[in-house]
């Protein structure tokens, strides 16, 4: 068997606690989606079912025969076993610059009552996060960075503790998503370098972002990522990407300039030279 690509969503997925048995495994994406239908089993990991109606978040790797084979006993999976945990299946499934089929582990039917919760966002890290009741690393690498729009709707307090600027690897910060005066700004998971503003904030916070960014309307969507904060690399920060990401679109002046006012003083001087230059030579947008 030769290029064995896998998409995990549960205890598998980085800095999770089965993530070990893909340590020598290849990363090829982080932000993966595909098709399927998440629970809680209520026994510390979820399940998919397939559904063509739902979307489920997770990554793609990657994988050996070896490695498969021990994916496959950690899912109690053995081919055609009628008594499997769940069965290993093909399945498109959808990155940020591509797809491709890969295994997926969906619950056998006849364990289908294991199914306990619904997790209606399809990410079992972020249904995880929303439980807990703590202060949260925030990456903001757009308008967030920015207080205006804070202090106009009350919300400034929320934010008066920045962490300092985060590097995110891997990543290149387009505007995907068109709004009425322009694009919204993005990360995209293709490669280079995103800087941002690194907030420590509560949960209580989380509502006014989620309104901010449209989660609820499927505009943005919460995701996790590892950040390089201050020499060291910090893991499972929250963002927000765009859902259905579109081809780039001008950003307004107006937006720009909030990128740019809350940049300063927290990311670098070569970025926001670099975010001007690309603005001025894809746009034609003179900051």
């Amino acid at each position: 068997m030769n290029n064995i690509y896998v998409f995990v969503y549960g205890t598998l997925r980085k800095n999770e606690s089965n993530h070990f048995l893909l340590k020598e495994a290849t990363l090829i994406a982080r932000q993966v989606w595909t098709n399927g239908r998440l629970f809680d089993t209520g026994l510390g990991y979820p399940a998919m079912k397939e559904s063509m109606n739902d979307i489920v978040y997770g990554e793609l790797y990657l994988v050996s025969e070896e490695q498969l084979l021990r994916l496959d006993e950690l899912e109690d999976y053995r081919p055609n076993d009628r008594n499997s945990l769940y069965n290993r299946k093909k399945q498109v499934v959808f990155y940020d610059t591509g797809k491709i089929e890969a295994y997926l582990y969906f619950i056998a039917k006849h364990n289908e009552n294991m199914l306990r919760i619904p997790i209606s966002s399809g990410d079992w890290k972020l249904y995880l996060y929303e439980q807990q009741k703590q202060t949260i690393l925030y990456f903001a690498y757009g308008s967030c960075m920015d207080d205006v729009r804070f202090k106009l709707r009350n919300k400034n307090h929320f934010f008066q503790n920045v962490k300092g600027c985060g590097i995110l690897s891997g990543f290149t910060l387009r505007f995907t998503r068109r709004a009425h005066d322009g694009g919204r700004a993005d990360i995209v998971e293709e490669g280079g370098i995103v800087e941002g503003k690194v907030y420590e904030i509560n949960s209580a916070c989380l509502d006014y972002l989620y309104q901010r960014e449209g989660v609820r309307a499927g505009c943005y969507r919460p995701t996790f990522v590892d950040i390089n904060l201050n020499g060291k690399i910090v893991e499972d920060v929250l963002t927000f990407t765009v859902v259905n990401k579109e081809a780039e679109t001008a950003p307004s002046s107006e937006y720009l300039e909030e990128i740019l006012r809350g940049g300063t003083g927290c990311v670098s001087e070569a970025y926001l030279t670099s975010l001007r230059e690309r603005m001025k030579s894809t746009f034609g947008i003179e900051l």
